[in-house]
């Protein structure tokens, strides 16, 4: 709720970063159940997790780096998110995280990592392998065989066929097909939602920024957080200073996202940065360590910085992940009982489409599938009975906890845990007895239920692999409109960020829109924020000039790439509304943008039984017949006429021939 002192929403509506240090999910997993492994003595034991907001891939790789400390074991992960840019961060990641180390050293990866994933500003050369890796990906995603040879971790099936294209758009747009910093003013953006965020505080702003850091994040664990790093971070977005600061200058591209926002009663897209600026990302890789003496202190003040431990904590996970997926260490994955069947990689993420959380215990590929389930603090309101319909008995529930919100008080914090108590329990968990109390992680295990597959163990290592069917991507569906409140990008308008929710949201009603006025968004709103009507497709069919009318359908379909494939094919067959100068731009229900090529065939309808009529006249009784009715009628009699009849037969002229 906006008051005077401040918004109080830093935790955003979009997540870009980990609130809670990195996992490895081999040790929050059920152990391997010796008759199964014994069953399936010449199979590799297989571990399927399913995340839910994990946004940055840092337990993914914790998992991977560790993994040479366990016994061998093949990796399924199913990512879930709630928009299309993170999927594509996830993509980004991981192509970085595992480029090949004769093209990129391992220092280089590891800074490239830290100013990508955490910075609002870049180095003009990051900048550059963003904008590489971008336009590589935009022309993978359309092409799922070229996909799996060059990425064969990755897999996309599940998604849609317009979620991909809003994939490949969001990749479009971080390559730089639109120039210039002024498409994405950072700086401009980040001050704004930090005036939004502080209100009148805003002056005093780095009092507010040493309060939430010492009286909050210190006494909740983050101790090695330095005054002075994240009193930049607060200021500039810019966390990991690697360089000489003036080096940061160019946009981070890969943090934009949409929004729907309310201007004078219109809804308006607008693209900016809608996510965390109260914590930061120093708590996923920086304030914990394998090595003990990154942590240690010196009268009383940490010797290090979460700048510094995060930066060695990266590096040795790409060193140890880089080592695991060497050709000696991962020659047990590849060997396989059939000497003509295909190697496979040691792990694989698969993407789930973005509103897959209510329906895959309908599929049985998914049911009672997962020995671990994951679910971030931002999408606990997504954890229902069924999906937890989707774990094995068994199988363990790792719940984020909102420790490391700012903006939440100790007593919120612990209805927050309460409330996550009880929707775990509702979903059919219990809580681990004899687990180690945490303050930022709840555990849980599934209950037994006989309804629910075989009810054995809660590895079974011998379940197929799910198949997408071939209607869920159906083109019909993949044009279906977006549901919620979040814009998608604005290239193709993809699906919505609906599902973030906050914690306070999670044990609550939702409260009032976050979302600051367009005005406190960017001052230069023509820059940012164009209307609707100017991202979307010609709206060909409200033209009323004859010449406009007597083009063919397929003069007046739009190219492939401006299709909008949010957009929902229409099926009515009423008569559009003329064009009103003094008024708003015609929409229909399905969303602007609507072209002939769109609509269905029309079934017989008064239009079209006086489009065929018209063609047994001749020109002057058609013109006298149309000049009877008022000057408005007549011309939306003509306009109907005219795209019926190019609909039902394109290959004649309503107004020159006969039907064929």
């Amino acid at each position: 709720m906006t008051t005077p002192a401040g918004s109080g929403a830093g935790f955003g509506s979009v997540s870009w970063w980990g609130l809670s240090p990195a996992l490895d999910l081999q040790a929050e997993s059920p152990p391997v159940d010796p008759e199964s492994q014994a069953a399936t003595e010449h199979k590799i034991p297989e571990l399927d997790a399913l995340l839910l907001g994990s946004v940055d891939g840092r337990h993914v790789l914790r998992t991977l780096s560790r993994a040479a400390l366990w016994p061998l074991r093949r990796f399924n992960f199913y990512v879930l998110e709630n928009n299309l840019e993170a999927v594509a961060r996830h993509m980004l990641i991981f192509s970085l995280a595992l480029e090949d180390p004769e093209k990129m050293g391992l220092q280089e990866r590891s800074e490239t990592f830290l100013e990508l994933w955490g910075n609002a500003l870049l180095r003009p050369s990051v900048a550059a392998f963003v904008r590489d890796q971008a336009s590589r990906l935009s022309h993978l995603v359309p092409e799922p065989d070229r996909l799996e040879e060059q990425l064969p971790w990755l897999s996309l099936r599940p998604l849609k066929f317009r979620e991909r294209d809003a994939l490949e758009a969001v990749f479009r747009f971080w390559s730089g097909g639109e120039k210039g910093p002024e498409v994405f003013p950072m700086s401009r953006l980040w001050d704004s939602r930090l005036r939004h965020y502080l209100g009148s505080r805003y002056d005093a702003r780095r009092g507010v920024a040493d309060w939430d850091l010492r009286m909050k994040l210190h006494d909740r664990g983050a101790q090695v957080i330095h005054i002075q790093e994240f009193r930049r971070w607060r200021d500039t977005g810019v966390a990991f200073e690697l360089r000489d600061s003036s080096a940061y200058h160019v946009p981070n591209r890969t943090l934009a996202s949409g929004r729907l926002l309310s201007h004078r009663g219109e809804r308006v897209a607008a693209r900016g940065y809608w996510g965390d600026i109260a914590t930061g990302p120093f708590v996923a890789f920086g304030i914990e360590a394998d090595d003990q003496s990154l942590l240690r202190t010196s009268n009383g003040q940490p010797v290090k910085t979460a700048s510094e431990i995060t930066q060695h904590n990266v590096t040795e996970l790409f060193r140890e992940v880089a080592a695991w997926r060497g050709p000696r260490a991962i020659q047990g994955y590849l060997e396989s009982p059939e000497p003509d069947a295909p190697t496979r990689e040691p792990f694989t993420m698969h993407f789930l489409s973005l509103d897959s959380s209510q329906t895959l215990h309908h599929k049985t590929c998914y049911k009672g599938r997962f020995q671990l389930l994951y679910v971030s603090c931002g999408m606990v309101h997504l954890l229902s009975p069924e999906l937890g319909a989707c774990v094995a008995p068994g199988g363990n529930l790792v719940v984020e906890l909102a420790r490391y919100l700012v903006d939440l008080r100790p007593k919120e914090l612990k209805a927050f845990s309460d409330r996550v108590g009880e929707i775990a329990r509702a979903a059919g968990f219990a809580p681990h007895t004899g687990a180690t109390p945490s303050e930022t992680f709840l555990r849980f295990y599934k209950l037994g239920n006989s309804t629910m597959g075989s009810g054995d163990s809660a590895v079974e290592s011998a379940l197929m692999p799910c198949k997408v069917p071939a209607d869920q991507a159906s083109p019909l569906e993949a044009m279906s409109p977006p549901q919620g409140d979040h814009a998608p990008p604005l290239e193709a308008m993809s699906p919505p960020q609906a599902d973030q929710a906050s914690p306070l949201e999670a044990m609550s009603p939702p409260q009032a829109d976050q979302a600051s006025p367009l005005e406190a968004i960017n001052p230069i709103q023509a820059d940012l924020v164009p209307p609707l009507e100017a991202m979307s497709p010609p709206q060909v069919y409200l033209a009323t000039p004859l010449e406009a009318i007597s083009l063919t359908q397929a003069d007046l379909a739009p190219p492939p790439e401006v299709i909008n494939p949010a957009m929902a094919i229409s099926t009515v067959n009423t008569p559009p509304k003329p064009r009103n100068e003094s008024g708003p731009p015609l929409t229909t229900e399905a969303g602007p943008g609507l072209t002939p090529a769109h609509i269905s065939s029309p079934q017989p309808s008064l239009a079209g039984l006086l489009s065929y009529s018209t063609f047994f006249l001749n020109p002057s009784d058609r013109t006298r017949i149309l000049n009877s009715f008022p000057g408005p009628l007549s011309s939306m009699i003509r306009v109907v006429v005219a795209l019926d009849c190019s609909l039902s037969y394109p290959e004649a002229d309503p107004w020159l021939g006969a039907p064929p």
